[in-house]
């Protein structure tokens, strides 16, 4: 699997679960553009998996950019969740 998404109040949140080759990258734009025909989102978010993204990650957010323009739908991308480390009692 190379995406998971959720629709949600009419925003379509789509994570790309790894960092995209050229192999995935037609894959994943087929996909995205089954999601908007399919739920008509007022808002798409796109989640990358890292900071320094691929050229083929790169092709996908453009064309996904592309898409969402046509359609008049706002795209926001945002990067990797980052999870803060557990802070540790001050010792005595």
């Amino acid at each position: 699997m190379l995406i998971s998404h959720v629709f949600e109040d009419r925003v379509l949140h789509v994570t790309l679960l790894r960092d995209l080759d050229v192999t995935g990258r037609a894959a994943v734009i087929l996909h995205i553009e089954t999601l908007l025909a399919t739920h008509g989102p007022r808002h798409v978010r796109i989640q990358l998996p890292t900071h320094d993204p691929s050229p083929a990650s790169l092709s996908v957010l453009a064309r996904a950019r592309r898409l969402c323009e046509s359609l008049g739908t706002p795209l926001t991308v945002v990067g990797p969740i980052r999870i803060a480390p557990r802070s540790r009692p001050a010792a005595a």
